[in-house]
């Protein structure tokens, strides 16, 4: 069994392999270098592992390309996995997030895209249909792009029902119960402290959502400004960024196997966005948000960069395993839940997204 990690860059890929420990770590060549990859996704429902990216080719415009065998080769669309219909007036922006859905679902795959869009393929990632329901949603006209753009950036199929859960910058925190024929905002209590109403019904600038393992009602959220916690599928939120250093920052990750289980990275305010004195640290709860511990052994001092909302995540491991890329192109890993970090590739570009499957 192989530990995967994926890294995508400001200019490429990388995969890096880990044969036992998931402490020591080998980084393949780059791939699709000198293209973005805001997006990837590690697909391992099928017979053979299939890497999804989002890339932007710069001339061209984006993408979504796949490979089936680690990197061997690329495949596209000839015609582009995604394209808007004629009769939309869009073109694609970038593509945001690529997220499989449950084995029950094996085809499905969705992605979350700029301008604010969601879309639905059923071939594992070759073509993707716009999803109209939020599309055509009355709110979309007044959906503002966040400071990255007009993104979809999360998309959280439930393994066990039609439930979807989608966050945008900027309009807060979406909800079908329908697959996504229809969705309703759901953000009371998470604040918009740049709107003239600081608790409106949308246009919160949330950065990152995550389902607790225990309970699919139970999520974690982190905001422009603020972490919070809903109990009811976001009906209504709490904060719980006490005792936490800062409230601002972009990811959260939730632990896949234990309830309760949590991450942010912390940055200082809202321009600055670098860790507090400059020390890049993980805070992890086990309780839900109630308390925060610090961690940092393995991650450095003297720290100026930050940890975009893709930049983190956790594998499905036991222990998790929880990994982070930063924009200065450093990427640490934790085979134990956080207490411990080792470098697993430095001088890469700007790092947007890291994904870890084992395959």
């Amino acid at each position: 069994m192989t530990d995967l990690l994926a890294i995508g860059t400001r200019k490429g890929l990388w995969l890096a392999r880990s044969d036992d420990d998931r402490r020591t770590w080998t980084m393949g060549e780059p791939h699709l270098l000198a293209q973005e990859v805001a997006a990837v996704s590690i697909d391992t429902r099928g017979p053979r592992p299939r890497v999804l990216a989002g890339i932007q080719y710069g001339h061209w415009g984006p993408t979504v390309m796949w490979s089936d065998d680690l990197g061997g080769s690329w495949q596209e669309t000839e015609s582009g996995a995604i394209r808007f219909p004629e009769d939309t007036g869009a073109a694609l922006a970038r593509v945001w997030q690529l997220r499989p859905d449950s084995a029950g679902r094996p085809d499905v795959v969705w992605a979350g895209c700029e301008p604010h869009s969601l879309w639905r393929s059923t071939d594992g990632g070759c073509s993707f249909d716009l999803v109209r329901g939020l599309w055509d949603h009355p709110h979309r006209p007044t959906w503002e792009p966040g400071g990255g753009g007009a993104a979809v950036h999360t998309v959280l199929p439930d393994p066990d029902s039609d439930r979807v859960v989608l966050a945008m910058s900027a309009g807060g925190v979406y909800v079908s119960e329908d697959g996504g024929a229809t969705w309703t905002p759901r953000n009371s209590g998470i604040s918009a402290v740049f709107l003239p109403e600081p608790t409106p019904e949308y246009g919160q600038c949330v950065h990152k959502v995550a389902v607790d393992a225990g309970d699919r009602d139970r999520m974690y959220a982190q905001n422009h400004f603020g972490v919070f916690r809903t109990d009811d599928a976001g009906k209504a939120w709490t904060s719980i960024a006490g005792g936490l250093p800062a409230d601002f920052g972009f990811p959260i990750v939730s632990s896949p196997s234990t309830p309760g289980t949590a991450w942010v990275v912390p940055l200082v305010a809202d321009m600055q966005r670098v860790p507090p004195e400059g020390r890049l640290r993980v805070h992890r709860t086990r309780d839900a948000g109630e308390s925060w511990t610090e961690l940092g052994a393995g991650l450095p001092d003297g720290f100026w960069a930050a940890v975009m909302r893709d930049g983190f995540c956790a594998d499905d491991a036991d222990p998790t395993g929880i990994y982070v890329g930063t924009r200065d192109g450093c990427v640490y890993a934790s085979a134990d839940e956080g207490e411990t970090f080792q470098l697993v590739a430095d001088h890469l570009p700007d790092v947007l997204v890291v994904r870890a499957a084992r395959v």
